[in-house]
């Protein structure tokens, strides 16, 4: 998501942060390419002239031409305007009313809409413990009331059942009923697209929401179809009465044009993105995480959701426990490598992070992708429980089999080996300080680098996968390019701080 103008605005900045000092000419320059990078991502016109207007008048200011980090306040002034572009505030779902609260999705057919329904029913259920019922009003296209039963099934959540011929208005009348008869908490109405804008659309938008008084009308849009996307929630907002915009397909989408010009066009906001075609691939949009993923400065935040949403919380209290005593084997390198899968894989949590966008960059050009981590997992998989427990029996003709056994070559063992022994080391160190007590001691003076030397600065040398190394303490990944190469936040704090 916005891959192509975050690089682009990362070259800007990298320069303009490059200088000591910033003349009006030097933040003009720039300017012009931040122009042309958000006319290049298929932002609409008018919102790139509003925010050039905007970010050139304060960053000409003379409080930051003489500024101590002129370049840093230019990123911080790009960032404000970003974050104002996309909406400010995070949109919640408004569900303050009478239940069923009804929730009418509208769109083109062939934008997600299904699919996105059952998504957000699924979160309502898992992360409000809402009651909810999924209805179809699709009479048209072929099976679509039996594709929202299906993945009714799949998010656990329950749709109406389907009574062939009946009329979209009747559904939706059969639809209130039953939510009332069941007490469902919010009501969620699926209605027909149609591959263009028309009046016989509208229509049966108009008649349907007539009959149920949605309290959120959300428009569906493919975030791929990047400027036209704008003008469909323009002409949708036109004719009914929408309460705010989810984008679909936000993880094709390099550009993200349409997820910029979409709030400054409609006035209506996004809430929500999809980036995935599981159930669970969906966020609410927060325009200020947004804004931090395009400008590099990462999405810390998310990282610690995911970890809450992901980690098991035995498994993290029995690494925790072997941790205090300086204990780490093979099962508990195997265990960090599959919550970093759960997580998303390497390339989302090297997307999130601070400073890693080179990091993630070098990555792509090595050909190093989340298959690493499944082939770490395959070769401790290849172990005996012996020899997960006690890495020092593993010999050269152990590796050999464990090689044969996980389809790899004798290298890739020795370097999960010394990947195990990198983190064992660290463990001890965490031990030799008083435990995790100790490690948070040492926060307030020197950070993880002097808690646990190799975060800041790479990890001691041996076989590495491709790149530098991320250190021993940071979960133990040495195969991330371009880490522990002053990439990292040398103090903890800092993020603290910000958080």
């Amino acid at each position: 998501m916005f891959d192509s103008l975050s690089d682009r605005l990362g070259g800007v900045f990298d320069r303009l942060r490059g200088r000591g000092a910033l003349r009006e000419e030097d933040v003009t320059a720039a300017m012009r390419e931040v122009r042309i990078a958000l006319l290049e991502a298929d932002v609409a016109l008018p919102v790139v002239r509003r925010f050039i207007d905007k970010v050139s008048e304060e960053a000409t200011g003379q409080q930051v031409l003489k500024s101590v980090t002129p370049g840093q306040q230019v990123v911080k002034i790009v960032n404000d305007a970003l974050v104002e572009m996309l909406g400010s505030e995070t949109a919640d779902l408004d569900l303050a009313a009478t239940p069923p609260v009804v929730i009418m999705m509208v769109g083109l057919q062939g934008s997600g809409k299904t699919t996105t329904t059952a998504k957000i029913a699924k979160l309502l259920k898992e992360m409000q413990g809402k009651k909810v019922l999924m209805a179809s009003l699709d009479v048209n296209r072929p099976a679509a009331q039996e594709q929202l039963a299906v993945l009714g099934t799949q998010a656990g959540v329950a749709t109406l059942p389907i009574v062939p011929g009946q009329a979209p208005v009747d559904i939706a009348k059969r639809a209130l009923n039953a939510a009332k008869l069941q007490a469902v908490d919010v009501l969620m109405l699926d209605t027909a697209g149609r591959l263009h804008v028309d009046s016989a659309l509208m229509d049966e938008m108009k008649a349907v929401s007539a009959v149920s008084a949605p309290r959120e009308t959300l428009l569906v849009v493919d975030s791929l179809t990047g400027q036209d996307a704008v003008n469909v929630a323009q002409n949708f907002a036109g004719e009914v009465d929408l309460t705010g915009v989810v984008l679909t397909r936000m993880d094709g989408d390099a550009r993200g044009g349409a997820a910029l010009s979409m709030r400054a066009v409609t006035g209506k906001p996004i809430k929500f993105a999809a980036t995935g075609e599981k159930l669970d691939a969906i966020e609410q949009f927060n325009p200020e995480r947004v804004a931090g993923r395009i400008l590099g400065m990462g999405d810390i935040v998310s990282i610690v959701e995911k970890a809450a949403a992901t980690v098991k919380a035995d498994e993290a209290e029995k690494l925790a426990q072997r941790m205090a005593k300086g204990q780490f084997d093979m099962n508990d390198l195997r265990t960090q490598l599959q919550q970093m899968q759960r997580m998303g894989g390497l390339g989302v949590l090297a997307g999130l992070m601070p400073g890693m966008k080179k990091a993630k960059q070098a990555m792509a050009a090595s050909g190093m992708d989340d298959k690493v981590l499944l082939h770490m997992d395959a070769i401790i998989g290849s172990m005996t429980p012996k020899e997960r427990e006690r890495p020092e029996l593993l010999n050269a003709k152990r590796k050999i089999r464990i090689a044969k056994g996980s389809g790899t070559q004798v290298q890739d063992v020795n370097k999960i080996i010394k990947m195990h022994m990198e983190m064992a080391k660290a463990m001890k160190q965490i031990r030799k300080m008083g435990g995790l007590k100790g490690l948070a001691a040492m926060f307030g003076g020197g950070g993880l680098d002097a808690a646990m030397p190799g975060l800041g600065g790479g990890a001691p040398g041996g076989d590495k996968l491709p790149g530098g190394g991320m250190g021993a303490g940071m979960g133990g990944m040495p195969g991330l390019p371009g880490l522990g190469s002053g990439n990292m936040p040398a103090n903890i704090n800092d993020l603290l701080r910000k958080k």
